[in-house]
């Protein structure tokens, strides 16, 4: 049996079309993780933070592989190992329509 692989899948959003990584977060209890990969400030961060949206560490290695680490309460705002801060995505909302 093959190892996971421990990079993502960087694509696109079907229904918005937003640039999202697609990732398995953790070892023994993974979480299916589709995050958007916009940088979020520190201020955007406690704005978009809430019970069912997580905040994640978007880090980057020598190699180019970019990889979703846990943010822990610890974690500092401005990120010391290089990392970028993404949210969970969500599509925004639709345009209103008509039917006639």
């Amino acid at each position: 049996m093959a190892a996971r692989p421990r990079g993502g899948d960087a694509t696109r959003c079907p229904a918005c079309r937003a640039p999202i990584l697609r990732q398995l977060v953790g070892e023994r209890a993974a979480l299916n993780v589709t995050a958007d990969l916009t940088p979020l400030t520190p201020d955007q961060q406690t704005a978009l933070r809430e019970p069912n949206r997580l905040i994640w560490c978007l880090r980057t290695n020598r190699f180019g592989n970019r990889r979703l680490t846990w943010l822990d309460p610890w974690h500092p705002p401005d990120c010391p190992h290089g990392g970028i801060h993404v949210a969970d995505h969500r599509c925004p909302p639709a345009d209103p329509t008509t039917l006639f």
